[in-house]
This record gives C-alpha cells, structure tokens and sequence, in this order.
C-alpha cells in the first residue's frame, strides 16, 4: 500500500537537541505543529514528523548542522516548501529536518549572461518578480510556488519543459553540503564543459539522499516579444492527444501544451469560477516575435481541426493568459474538490510521444474500470501525463483501487519504453518501481554512489533507492 513503513526511531541524542538550541536557539524547534508542518507534504502517505527542525540562513550552517548529525549519526532531511508529492520530505527515521526556508536570497544576476546566482530557499516566483523589468525570466513552472532547491532536488519540470526544458537543462552549478558537512561546489557559469564527472547533474533529482543543496546558479531566459495562448476542446481525449503529437512531430515550436480531460475541466471550472467547455481540452501557449507566433498558432489550429478541435479561444492580453494557466496550475486542487474530505493519491508516467495516444487511451479504458474519481491532465508536449486519484484513506477498497491503477499505468509505461515518473520524483512512493526500470546493475551502481558520499545513510534515509 502506498504508506510510509513504520521504522525504528531511535529517540534523538539529548546532546544533539542541547547542541543545536544553544547554537540556534529559537531557530531550532521542537513544537508539536512545527515537527507536524515539516513532516508532511502533498501526498497522502501519512505525516511522519521529525524530531527537530533547524531553520538556517547560511551553508556554513548547514555544515555546522550536518557536522554534528554525523557525529552522533542522526538523520538529516533538506526541507524547501514541502510541495512534493511523493513523500520525499517525511521524516520517516526520525533525526532533524533542516529548513532552507530562510536561505532566500537572491545572490547575483547578470543579465550579460543570462544567469542568477540563487540561494536554495527562493521560490521561482520570488526569482521571477526580482527579474521584473529585466527583459528575463526563469522558465521552469512546476505549478506550485516551490523553492529552486527543493526544484533541482527532484528535477522538477512543468508547463513550460517542452520548449525550455526541465531543471536539469537549467541549473549550470550549484553549491550542497554532504553528509559529513563537507562543502561541495561544482558546475560554474559557462555554458558546457566536458571537464571531469558532471556532479551538478549528478545532484539534480537525488532528493536530498545525496547532498544538500544550498545554492544554485541559474540558467535564465529572454522574455519573448510576443506571447499568446489558446484553448481547444475536442470531442475525444485521443483527437486532442493526436493533436499534440503531430504538432510536435512537425516541428512547431510550442512552449506550453497542456491536455485536461472532461472531468478535471469540470473540477476547474467549478473551483477556478472558469466556464470552459468540459470536454477533453488542450492549452496551448506560443512565444516568439508577434509573425511567429501568429503562424504557430495558425498551424496548430489547423492541426487541430483535422483532430476534432473546434472553438478555439484566445487570450492575447496578459491577464488573460494569466487566468488562463493559473486555472489550469489550480488543476490538482481543483479536482481535490471533486470529493470533499479525501485526499489525492497523485502519480505521474512519461513515455515517448509516438506512444502518448496509446499509453493515454489504455489508462482512461483503466479509469472506467474503477469506482473511485480519477483526473488526468499533463504536460503532453513531453509525454508527461498525471493521475489524481482521489482516496478515503481509511477505506480499503479505495486504496486496492488505487494501488491498483497506479500500478497499471506505471507498468505500462515501462513497457513503452517510459519511466515510472516525468517528474513528481521517487521519494518513498515509487522506489519499488527502481528495480523494473533500472534493473539490477544500474540500481547497485546508485547505492555504491550513495554509498561513497553518504556512508552512513543519513541523508534522507529511505527514500529514492529500494531497500537492499
């Protein structure tokens, strides 16, 4: 079942929680509400509090913090927003949560080589605002306001990935701290070298079980000339999926395309006060000069119409591109509404795009087949579709169904060529799909990495790699 296992939890030193409070003082907590906000995220697994929370402002705090963990071989868990939903921030071994919520200074721009030096706790919309009226912008939208450590730490992607791509393409270097409190730096500001191991990536997706990330430098983006989205129902999920797919396969240049099938256009409306039709719908956003993007639009409408698109509606002014997405980054929450009182049992697959239709239609033939409300909506310019499947947590039925869909849809994908997951990440919710993806080579060669840095396993215990 999709639960955090029950650990042993060894009661924390009293010499760590006297260290720390002495060192920290009101910046350490122990309150039951804190270690309870910090031991949860947006996943249904339940709260798994840790036994501290230190809230740093620098990385030689962070050294500090994990310096004296290590010694007395206590778990360690980074903490950003907590919007992750795989339960990559319970504390499910107990030890102390470190919260980077503080680190939130933006460090340097420089608009010359379109990049931001950031510290870990900066949230993207935080990031946007300060480049306002620099003619730049950081393009990875995952939906929720997340901080850029937390981002890179799960590789997070979002709307935007199928034209600027995922936080793997965007993060150029970055500064973590390893178990030990040793500082490690790598990456830099140019633009590519091939010079020795690539760390930085190495970094990005490891979920805090590797390092802990306190500062990045940032890949930035020109703010197009023009911009102008669109929204097309249709009368199948399958014409607006081959839609997708062709236009993707003719080369147009979309920077957002984004599928909601009937019953999460219904939940939007409802919750964002929108009034489009509930069909199956794509949204679509085109960056450029105002020519180009005229004749991407163009091109798409024409595509969809041979799909079954009909309808399409334009938003050209910025508020209204801004109601736009925001209704449709309301998505996960909207549908949350759909049964009042239970809770959402997310997961995600990614395949290749000649596989998206069939992937897409098998799984809605699997939603019919269930009892309980299950959402789809994705980013399908990339092959990256969610599932919101909405839960009683104490009923027992409603998680046989659950487990049951997302095992079918994960299995599919990897039968397809995919991954278990485009970008919600592992956590503790999907390790046990490592083995099938991977197998059993490649899993080994990332507990010997996990192994060299973290000997002791005191980052993030539990999560990412199956039990050995």
């Amino acid at each position: 079942m999709r639960h955090a296992s029950p650990r042993a939890r060894p009661p924390l030193p009293p010499a760590v929680s006297s260290s720390l409070r002495q060192r920290f003082g009101a910046r350490f907590a122990q309150g039951e509400s804190v270690l309870a906000q910090h031991g949860r995220d947006e996943s249904m697994h339940p709260t798994a509090p840790p036994d501290g929370v230190v809230f740093v402002e620098s990385t030689q705090e962070v050294v500090e913090v994990a310096q004296l963990c290590r010694q007395h071989r206590v778990p360690m868990i980074a903490f950003g927003s907590g919007s992750s939903v795989e339960g990559q921030v319970l504390a499910t071994a107990g030890g102390i949560t470190i919260s980077l919520a503080r680190m939130n200074r933006i460090l340097a721009t420089r608009a010359a080589d379109l990049d931001a030096t950031v510290e870990a706790g900066v949230t993207r919309l935080q990031l946007n605002a300060a480049l306002k009226g620099s003619g730049l912008f950081f393009p990875i939208d995952p939906g929720a306001d997340a901080s850029l450590g937390g981002m890179a730490a799960t590789r997070a992607s979002g709307t935007n990935a199928v034209r600027y791509g995922t936080m793997r393409d965007n993060v150029l270097g970055l500064t973590a701290v390893l178990a030990d409190g040793r500082i490690l730096r790598c990456g830099g500001r140019a633009r590519k070298s091939s010079a020795g191991y690539d760390l930085t990536r190495l970094l990005i997706g490891s979920e805090g079980t590797l390092a802990i990330i306190t500062e990045l430098t940032l890949r930035l983006q020109p703010l197009p000339e023009a911009m102008s989205a669109a929204v097309c129902a249709f009368g199948s999920v399958a014409g607006a999926v081959d839609t997708v797919i062709e236009t993707i396969q003719t080369g147009i240049p979309v920077a957002r395309v984004e599928l909601l099938d009937r019953l999460t256009l219904a939940a939007v409306n409802r919750y964002s006060g929108t009034a489009l039709k509930e069909l199956p719908t794509l949204f679509f956003e085109f960056h450029g000069s105002p020519e180009s993007v005229r004749e991407q639009a163009e091109a798409v409408q024409a595509i969809a119409g041979d799909h079954g698109g009909a309808d399409f509606a334009w938003a050209t002014h910025a508020e209204e591109r801004t109601r736009l997405w925001q209704a449709r980054h309301h998505a996960y929450f909207a549908c949350l509404q759909l049964r009042p009182g239970h809770r959402a049992f997310p997961t995600d697959v990614c395949v290749p795009i000649s596989r998206l239709a069939e992937c897409i239609g098998e799984t809605s033939a699997d939603i019919a087949r269930v009892s309980i409300p299950v959402a789809l909506f994705g980013h399908v310019g990339d092959g990256n579709f969610h599932l919101v499947v909405l839960v009683d947590p104490a009923n027992g039925h409603d998680l046989q169904e659950a487990d049951w869909i997302n095992e079918r849809v994960v299995e599919r994908a990897l039968a397809m060529a995919g991954t278990c997951s485009g970008e919600h990440g592992i956590g503790i919710g999907k390790t046990r799909f490592m083995l099938r993806e991977h197998g059993e080579e490649a899993v080994a060669a990332m507990r010997a990495i996990k192994d060299a840095l973290d000997p002791d396993h005191l980052l993030n215990p539990g999560k990412m790699l199956p039990p050995a």
